[in-house]
Protein backbone atom coordinates (compact mmCIF):
# COMPACT_ATOMS: atom_id res chain seq x y z
CA UNK A 1 0.00 0.00 0.00
CA UNK A 2 1.55 3.08 -0.91
CA UNK A 3 -1.21 5.65 -1.60
CA UNK A 4 -4.27 7.09 0.38
CA UNK A 5 -6.34 6.70 -3.27
CA UNK A 6 -5.30 3.03 -2.63
CA UNK A 7 -6.65 2.91 1.04
CA UNK A 8 -9.47 5.03 0.49
CA UNK A 9 -10.59 2.02 -2.43
CA UNK A 10 -9.25 -1.01 -0.02
CA UNK A 11 -11.67 0.34 2.57
CA UNK A 12 -14.64 1.14 0.25
CA UNK A 13 -14.14 -2.71 -0.35
CA UNK A 14 -14.36 -3.78 2.62
CA UNK A 15 -10.24 -4.67 3.27
CA UNK A 16 -10.10 -5.68 7.36
CA UNK A 17 -6.38 -4.43 6.95
CA UNK A 18 -4.18 -2.80 4.99
CA UNK A 19 -0.36 -2.37 5.54
CA UNK A 20 1.43 1.01 4.14
CA UNK A 21 5.43 0.50 3.76
CA UNK A 22 6.32 3.71 5.73
CA UNK A 23 10.34 3.13 4.85
CA UNK A 24 9.73 1.91 1.08
CA UNK A 25 7.94 5.17 0.81
CA UNK A 26 10.76 7.18 2.09
CA UNK A 27 13.70 5.32 0.02
CA UNK A 28 11.58 6.24 -2.86
CA UNK A 29 11.52 10.35 -1.49
CA UNK A 30 15.34 9.76 -0.81
CA UNK A 31 16.28 8.42 -3.78
CA UNK A 32 13.92 11.06 -6.16
CA UNK A 33 15.08 14.07 -4.18
CA UNK A 34 18.26 13.34 -3.02
CA UNK A 35 17.31 14.70 0.59
CA UNK A 36 17.22 13.37 3.96
CA UNK A 37 13.92 14.27 6.01
CA UNK A 38 13.91 14.03 9.85
CA UNK A 39 10.93 12.06 11.00
CA UNK A 40 8.74 14.81 11.54
CA UNK A 41 8.43 15.41 7.67
CA UNK A 42 9.01 12.03 6.68
CA UNK A 43 6.98 11.00 3.95
CA UNK A 44 5.50 7.54 4.86
CA UNK A 45 4.92 8.78 8.47
CA UNK A 46 2.62 11.31 6.44
CA UNK A 47 1.08 8.61 4.43
CA UNK A 48 0.30 6.78 7.31
CA UNK A 49 -0.96 9.78 9.15
CA UNK A 50 -3.28 10.81 6.11
CA UNK A 51 -4.36 7.59 5.86
CA UNK A 52 -5.78 6.86 9.61
CA UNK A 53 -6.92 10.79 9.91
CA UNK A 54 -9.07 10.06 7.06
CA UNK A 55 -10.13 6.71 8.17
CA UNK A 56 -11.17 7.66 11.34
CA UNK A 57 -12.31 10.58 10.50
CA UNK A 58 -15.05 8.65 7.96
CA UNK A 59 -15.33 5.58 10.24
CA UNK A 60 -14.18 3.43 7.98
CA UNK A 61 -13.61 -0.20 10.19
CA UNK A 62 -10.39 -1.18 7.94
CA UNK A 63 -7.30 -1.28 10.48
CA UNK A 64 -4.03 0.65 9.34
CA UNK A 65 -0.62 -1.43 10.59
CA UNK A 66 2.09 0.37 9.10
CA UNK A 67 5.09 -1.41 8.35
CA UNK A 68 8.75 -1.39 6.77
CA UNK A 69 10.33 1.35 9.15
CA UNK A 70 13.97 2.45 9.12
CA UNK A 71 14.25 4.18 12.49
CA UNK A 72 12.23 4.20 15.63
CA UNK A 73 11.67 8.00 14.70
CA UNK A 74 9.22 6.70 11.74
CA UNK A 75 7.37 4.44 14.51
CA UNK A 76 7.27 7.13 17.55
CA UNK A 77 5.98 9.47 15.01
CA UNK A 78 3.01 7.08 14.76
CA UNK A 79 2.22 6.02 18.42
CA UNK A 80 -1.76 5.43 18.55
CA UNK A 81 -1.98 3.80 14.91
CA UNK A 82 -4.27 0.96 14.90
CA UNK A 83 -1.17 -1.57 14.74
CA UNK A 84 2.49 -1.23 13.75
CA UNK A 85 4.98 -4.10 12.46
CA UNK A 86 8.08 -3.85 14.14
CA UNK A 87 11.46 -5.70 13.34
CA UNK A 88 13.55 -6.77 16.45
CA UNK A 89 16.04 -4.63 16.23
CA UNK A 90 14.17 -1.90 16.24
CA UNK A 91 11.92 -2.98 19.45
CA UNK A 92 15.07 -3.83 20.99
CA UNK A 93 16.31 0.28 20.43
CA UNK A 94 12.78 0.95 21.63
CA UNK A 95 12.84 -1.12 24.86
CA UNK A 96 16.08 0.20 25.52
CA UNK A 97 15.02 4.00 24.95
CA UNK A 98 13.71 5.89 28.11
CA UNK A 99 12.94 8.47 25.91
CA UNK A 100 8.85 9.16 26.28
CA UNK A 101 6.75 8.06 23.29
CA UNK A 102 3.63 10.60 23.45
CA UNK A 103 0.34 9.51 21.09
CA UNK A 104 0.73 11.18 17.77
CA UNK A 105 -2.56 9.64 16.07
CA UNK A 106 -5.64 10.15 17.75
CA UNK A 107 -8.73 8.59 16.11
CA UNK A 108 -10.93 10.87 18.01
CA UNK A 109 -9.23 14.13 17.01
CA UNK A 110 -9.76 12.95 13.29
CA UNK A 111 -13.06 13.53 13.47
CA UNK A 112 -12.69 17.39 13.39
CA UNK A 113 -10.17 17.62 10.76
CA UNK A 114 -11.01 19.21 7.60
CA UNK A 115 -10.34 15.99 5.22
CA UNK A 116 -12.46 15.80 1.95
CA UNK A 117 -14.20 12.92 1.55
CA UNK A 118 -13.42 10.50 -1.68
CA UNK A 119 -15.60 7.99 -3.32
CA UNK A 120 -13.86 5.21 -5.79
CA UNK A 121 -17.16 2.87 -5.92
CA UNK A 122 -18.13 2.39 -9.43
CA UNK A 123 -15.61 4.86 -10.37
CA UNK A 124 -12.49 3.02 -11.33
CA UNK A 125 -11.85 5.81 -13.84
CA UNK A 126 -11.09 8.84 -10.93
CA UNK A 127 -9.12 5.64 -8.97
CA UNK A 128 -6.49 4.97 -12.10
CA UNK A 129 -6.50 9.17 -12.34
CA UNK A 130 -6.01 10.11 -8.64
CA UNK A 131 -3.66 6.83 -8.50
CA UNK A 132 -1.30 7.85 -11.30
CA UNK A 133 -0.92 11.57 -10.21
CA UNK A 134 1.13 10.25 -7.50
CA UNK A 135 4.19 8.49 -8.99
CA UNK A 136 5.59 7.20 -5.97
CA UNK A 137 2.90 4.65 -5.30
CA UNK A 138 3.15 3.65 -8.86
CA UNK A 139 6.52 2.94 -9.27
CA UNK A 140 6.46 1.38 -5.85
CA UNK A 141 3.39 -0.58 -6.80
CA UNK A 142 4.94 -2.04 -10.12
CA UNK A 143 8.01 -3.39 -7.86
CA UNK A 144 6.24 -4.60 -5.71
CA UNK A 145 4.04 -6.72 -7.88
CA UNK A 146 7.78 -7.33 -10.22
CA UNK A 147 9.11 -8.88 -7.48
CA UNK A 148 6.42 -10.81 -6.23
CA UNK A 149 6.04 -12.52 -9.57
CA UNK A 150 9.95 -13.02 -9.87
CA UNK A 151 9.68 -14.74 -6.33
CA UNK A 152 6.42 -16.66 -7.34
CA UNK A 153 8.63 -18.34 -10.38
CA UNK A 154 11.63 -19.27 -8.03
CA UNK A 155 9.14 -20.96 -5.47
CA UNK A 156 7.64 -23.04 -8.20
CA UNK A 157 11.02 -23.69 -9.28
CA UNK A 158 12.33 -24.78 -5.87
CA UNK A 159 8.84 -26.81 -5.74
CA UNK A 160 9.67 -28.60 -9.01
CA UNK A 161 12.89 -29.78 -8.30
CA UNK A 162 11.94 -31.13 -5.41
CA UNK A 163 9.02 -33.07 -6.60
CA UNK A 164 11.39 -34.25 -9.47
CA UNK A 165 13.74 -35.49 -6.70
Amino acid sequence: MFSKVQAIAAAEAGAFLISPFVGRILDWYKASTGKTYSKEEDPGVASVKAIFDYYKKYDYKTIVMGASFRSIGEITELAGCDYLTIAPNLLEELMNSTEAIPKKLDASGAKSLDIERKSYIDNEPDFRFYFNEDVMAVEKLREGISKFAADAVTLKDILQKKIEA
